[in-house]
């Protein structure tokens, strides 16, 4: 694989990429997140101005919003757009791609190898500097930030497989892998001593057996297996505000059948509740809204943590869905965003399948 050696920290070197494309007119934007100094927070960033990358932190270990969420229209712009995304996030993208929401025809992706991103709670305590030095010497280690969410410590997929540009970091600054013929297009007179090298397979291999186990510990400890029981105690505590699906990066649909008139306006089959059942918990269909997203999401979700980190009442969200999602996943030997070719497994006919379960 073609790379180019930096001697700079990974977040610098990209943000000199970033300012290279945009300098030469190789891209005429780029997606990217950014700090806030007025405040000490941040955001997520379009910009077409290199002198705007001045606050740009593209590895930054936050996610405010799912940037593959974000790039879904922008991409169908047709403008050249460069966007900087989590593995997670760039597998969102893939997923909304292939369900038209989204295009990579004038797009050049640059991902890395993901240590996780901080609750959001944790940004308004540390800040967003504190947090990317404790992020940046956890990479150079070649470990997993302590304190990231739940579902980034248990994450198996850190390493992006479909990314056009590829940053690693180590101890001597990073390698930025070309990895696809629009990356090396894009690229060409970029300055940098180029190698042939990849990223480091032991290093990796390390920290997928210490996520293995954070992962099965992490499903383990979910209060699931009593079924349908399990899962009213678990979502007893919803509040029925939905934010974890107005965060999560596959839901797309302008207008959710759990808040159309159909389902929350229904009177008549209100009072038949009331009057079989004698008293009903308001908000009413918060199981059912749950088991509604649990059957879309066990073949869809990416696992970046946004629904659990939305959520006010604490309920673990993304947990429950990763594991759901990873039982139907081996079912149909499918990882959603893994390839932009790969069809989604509820859109494929087979005359034989899943004969074991009758």
């Amino acid at each position: 694989m073609n790379s180019i050696v930096s001697r700079l920290d990974a977040s610098a070197a990209v943000r000199e990429l970033l300012g290279w494309l945009l300098g030469e007119g190789r891209t005429d934007a780029v997606l990217t997140p950014r700090r806030l100094p007025e405040d000490g927070s941040c955001d997520l960033a379009l910009l077409t101005a290199p002198e705007g990358l001045d606050r740009a932190e593209p590895l930054l270990p936050v996610m405010t919003t799912n940037a593959g969420q974000a790039l879904s229209h922008l991409s169908l712009s047709g403008r050249r757009l460069t966007a900087v995304l989590k593995p997670c996030e760039l597998r969102a993208f893939t997923e909304r791609v292939k369900r038209e929401q989204g295009s990579f025809e004038r797009l050049l992706t640059v991902s890395f190898v993901c240590g996780g991103v901080f609750p959001l709670g944790r940004v308004l305590s540390d800040g967003p500097d504190t947090l990317a030095a404790a992020a940046l010497e956890a990479a150079r280690r070649g470990e997993t930030p302590a304190g990231v969410r739940e579902t980034c410590a248990a994450c198996e997929h850190f390493v992006p497989t479909n990314a056009d540009v590829l940053v690693s970091s180590g101890e001597d600054g990073c390698r930025i892998h070309l990895c696809t013929p629009r990356a090396e297009e894009a690229l060409e007179g970029f300055g940098g001593e180029r190698v042939d090298t990849a990223p480091d397979p032991a290093g990796i291999e390390r920290v997928l057996a210490a996520r293995s186990a954070a992962r099965a510990e992490l499903y383990r400890a979910l209060p699931v297996e009593g079924g349908l029981d399990g899962l009213i105690d678990l979502f007893g505590r919803c509040v029925g505000c939905h934010g974890c699906s107005r965060v999560c990066p596959i839901c797309y649909c302008l207008l959710c059948d759990f808040e159309s008139a159909g389902l929350e306006g229904d009177l008549p089959r209100f009072r038949a509740a009331l009057d079989e059942r004698g008293g009903l918990r308001l908000p009413s269909g918060t199981i059912l809204f749950h088991l509604g997203r649990m059957t879309h999401m066990s073949f869809s979700c990416v696992g970046c943590g946004m629904c659990s980190d939305a959520c006010p009442a604490g309920i673990p969200v993304a947990a429950v869905f990763g594991r759901t999602g990873g039982r139907t996943a081996a079912l149909f030997d499918y990882v959603p965003g893994r390839d932009a070719e790969e069809p989604v497994p509820v859109t494929v006919f087979r005359e034989e399948e899943l004969d074991d379960i009758g």
